[in-house]
């Protein structure tokens, strides 16, 4: 890790928080650590597990000597939870703890989880149960559904009475499959961490300032670049791209009192697209809700619109709609 600059090590641990809460640490960075950022998101393409894990590490480090802030643990436990919520920040503080601590199975942790169950196969019942309650419950779940049928059921019980194992036992089940590893795993697993897309997801999920100090940044970086981003995003004005069945759809999971603002200072034509694919009696509601907002904070409506796009993307993602991206349309920011 001693190769990489500052600026990566911050880039790294921004993408490791979650696209949402990276969106809202981007909100608060000045214009110039915006740009920095960006362009270092965008250069680490892949980076080593273990490289992540370090950067993770020295986070702790580093967050352990605040002055009067309570240090170590406690600290680093505030700092992700601001930031994470509790549950995600417990989950990054347990592997933290056991990254530090060490981990016999850490070998595996990267591992595809079709090359574990590889590794695994001919291993006694209560072998893997030990193994597969050592790994993260996502990796261990995808790991136990590729195990035979009439496997699970006992790995399953096993796991469910298992509550301590000696730790010589644990290392030497470890270091045994560690050795039949070398010719099972794949020598050096990657993870994703950064790219465009990765980025065009943060993006997305950020306030329009943000998203516009962004793209300019980039737009001054790297012309090409910024169009690529461009073209992979959805903003508010965008609705106008949408087929009318989808416009229906994605208005029938918003409220009445939420699209009214949004619709404040809205464009004709986005304005059109809305009211178009409204009932009458919804229409009538929607103006009438509109010329009783009378005037509202940007902010508000920002707020308003932001929700109304992740539920687009919701829809997109869960296939229920598509969306006509049309690289020659103006995108309004």
């Amino acid at each position: 890790m001693s190769g990489l600059t500052g600026p990566q090590k911050a880039a790294t641990l921004l993408l490791q928080l979650g696209r949402d809460r990276a969106a809202r640490v981007m909100a608060q960075l000045d214009v110039s650590e915006m740009e920095e950022l960006t362009a270092e998101i965008l250069r680490l393409d892949r980076v080593d597990q273990s490289v992540a894990d370090d950067v993770l590490e020295e986070f702790y480090d580093v967050s352990a000597v605040g002055p009067g802030l309570g240090g170590g643990a406690n600290l680093a436990q505030h700092l992700l939870e601001a930031s994470l919520g509790h549950d995600q920040a417990a989950d990054m503080m347990e592997r933290l703890r056991t990254h530090l601590a060490g981990d016999p199975f850490e070998f595996m942790r990267q591992a595809d989880g079709r090359q574990v169950v590889s590794l695994l196969s001919g291993e006694h019942p209560q072998t893997i149960a030990l193994v597969l309650a050592h790994l993260r419950p996502e990796q261990a779940s995808a790991i136990l559904a590729g195990l035979p049928p009439t496997e699970q059921g006992d790995i399953a019980h096993r796991i469910a009475l298992m509550e301590r194992a000696a730790p010589d036992l644990v290392q030497v089940v470890a270091e045994s499959l560690q050795r039949k590893a070398s010719t099972v795993l794949a020598p050096r697993e990657m993870a994703a961490v950064g790219g465009v897309q990765p980025l065009v997801e943060i993006i997305n999920r950020a306030d329009p300032t943000t998203e516009k100090l962004i793209l300019e940044g980039l737009q001054d970086r790297d012309e090409k670049l910024a169009e690529e981003v461009r073209a992979l995003m959805f903003v508010f004005a965008d609705i106008v791209l949408l087929e009318d069945r989808a416009m229906q759809l994605v208005l029938r999971n918003v409220e009445t009192g939420e699209l009214a603002l949004a619709m404040k200072g809205a464009s004709q034509p986005v304005q059109d697209k809305i009211l178009t694919n409204l009932s009458e009696r919804a229409r009538d509601n929607l103006v009438e809700e509109i010329d009783l907002l009378g005037p509202v904070r940007m902010s508000q409506v920002e707020e308003a619109r932001s929700q109304i796009v992740q539920g687009i993307r919701r829809l997109e993602e869960s296939g229920q709609i598509t969306i006509r991206r049309d690289t020659d349309d103006e995108y309004v920011a």
